[in-house]
């Protein structure tokens, strides 16, 4: 899977974890990236998009 959403550009964050005595190791944060058809510009086409984004765009795509 790639690594951003095609239509929001969620992509990879890095940070630490931190303990409680504040020790601090390395951590990747990755969005959840799934092949989905979707309505993108009136027609459907098949991308790589975050879920946020996927469920956006089914509650618009059934208000409309």
């Amino acid at each position: 899977m790639k690594g951003h959403c095609e239509i929001c550009g969620k992509a990879v964050a890095f940070g630490h974890n931190v303990s409680h005595s504040n020790r601090k190791t390395n951590r990747v944060w990755r969005p959840n990236i799934q092949k989905a058809l979707l309505v993108v510009g009136g027609a459907p086409t098949k991308v790589q998009a975050c879920t946020r984004c996927i469920r956006t765009n089914r509650k618009q795509a059934a208000t409309v």
